[in-house]
């Protein structure tokens, strides 16, 4: 179980190299990077996350249960609301909130609750509500970051810039660390963030 899972000292080396990254990346990209609180396009559709992403959210929660009691129930209560509208669809197993890993399950995946905002999302000011917690993939949308296909971008962001300039402000990220996190935690799968804010999200042992 999650609950159970302890988030590794090392994780928080991770989330430092990312940031300095991402600093290092928007100050190279200028104004060509127009990211800005309370632009939402990133927040919107669901995407997977590991068990150490779930884990650091979860921890979050916490947090935030402590610190802001009535700020943490809204974000619960908009994670349920997500389960109810979208969980019916959700392509993998409803129990323990892990996604599919059949060709067919990542295939429906593709087209799950792409306009949906994410439950962490504030929806009167904009803002993520467990920004300091939020996944990997919330932490490099926005700069060039180099996928299997290419180097990729948001939309939003590089209009104009040719290939070699946006090339020039990739975001290297750290794979071999966050693969060490992983196989430290021993957990498999990947699941969304309204399964973990919930607390409903349970990864097996390697």
């Amino acid at each position: 179980m999650l609950e159970a899972m302890i988030l590794p000292p090392g994780d928080a080396q991770l989330v430092q190299i990312m940031d300095l990254a991402l600093s290092e990346a928007a100050q190279k990209a200028g104004s060509w990077l127009t990211c800005h609180p309370g632009c939402t396009q990133c927040c919107h559709g669901a995407f997977a996350v590991s068990a150490l992403d779930a884990l650091r959210l979860r921890t979050g929660m916490e947090a935030l249960r402590a610190a802001d009691p009535s700020r943490a129930k809204a974000v619960e209560e908009r994670a349920h609301s997500w389960l109810t509208e979208h969980g019916a669809e959700f392509p993998g197993d409803q129990t323990t909130g892990l996604l599919g890993e059949s060709e067919e399950a990542q295939e429906r995946f593709a087209d799950f609750a792409n306009e949906a905002p994410c439950p962490a999302l504030d929806p009167t000011s904009g803002h993520c509500d467990l920004y300091a917690w939020r996944p990997m993939t919330c932490r490099v949308f926005g700069p060039p970051v180099q996928m299997d296909e290419g180097i990729a971008c948001c939309e939003l962001c590089f209009v104009d810039a040719s290939e070699e300039q946006i090339a020039a402000c990739a975001m290297p990220l750290p794979h071999e660390l966050e693969a060490a996190l992983l196989d430290k935690l021993g957990a498999t799968g990947e699941t969304v963030v309204a399964f973990t804010l919930v607390g409903q999200a349970s990864f097996p042992a390697r």
